[in-house]
């Protein structure tokens, strides 16, 4: 009997203050849950709203020179590419709805590696030809007025290195971040429960 009574010391006397409650999965999955799809809904809306403003853009701009009608085929492109990654996203996200907490775990690194997988492969794709399409488009405004174009595309390429090299990396490590506490959260109170 002594054993036992040592057992239930050490038991009571377990430092615990670090590890969040086991009812903070629940929370911390359906509050992750809603935040998500929220915000897909609200860029799948931008993004529609952009397309659909360029393609009236496009229509009635009556701009005489291929290149703009090129530059606003990208741009166009690049805002169905924008809303396709985030509905097939919300799909996901909708689809998941009752979950235990391995699965919840499971679902948050599927989120992660999807996560990475956009930084590195459809996010370079679309920025690439929305940058091509946004040169592309300036290009009938400035091409008559030497300065103009000179200083309209030293704009626009400082603009564009600026998204590439500095906004989008931070983005990414911001996220990435936030994402590997949530994990770590989540593997603490799915070790606390077993």
């Amino acid at each position: 009997m002594d054993n036992l009574n040592d057992l239930k010391a050490i038991w009571l006397t377990a430092k615990t203050d670090s590890l969040p409650a086991s009812g903070e999965m629940l929370r911390m999955a359906k509050k992750f849950r809603n935040e998500k799809i929220r915000k897909k809904l609200m860029m799948i809306f931008i993004a529609l709203l952009l397309a659909a403003i360029m393609v009236f853009g496009e229509i009635y701009n009556g701009s005489t020179m291929l290149s703009t009608h090129m530059g606003g085929a990208c741009l166009i492109i690049t805002c169905m590419i924008l809303a396709f990654t985030n509905i097939r996203s919300l799909k996901r996200f909708i689809d998941f709805k009752d979950f235990n907490n391995k699965e919840f775990i499971e679902f948050m690194e599927q989120t992660k590696r999807n996560q990475l997988y956009y930084y590195q492969k459809t996010q370079v794709a679309g920025m690439a030809i929305s940058s091509i399409g946004l040169l592309l488009y300036f290009y009938e405004l400035v091409y008559r007025d030497t300065v103009l174009f000179i200083v309209t595309y030293s704009a626009a390429i400082i603009y564009l290195a600026v998204m590439w090299f500095v906004i989008r990396p931070r983005n990414f490590r911001k996220q990435n971040l936030k994402m590997d506490e949530t994990l770590r959260n989540l593997h603490n109170i799915a070790n606390q429960i077993i």
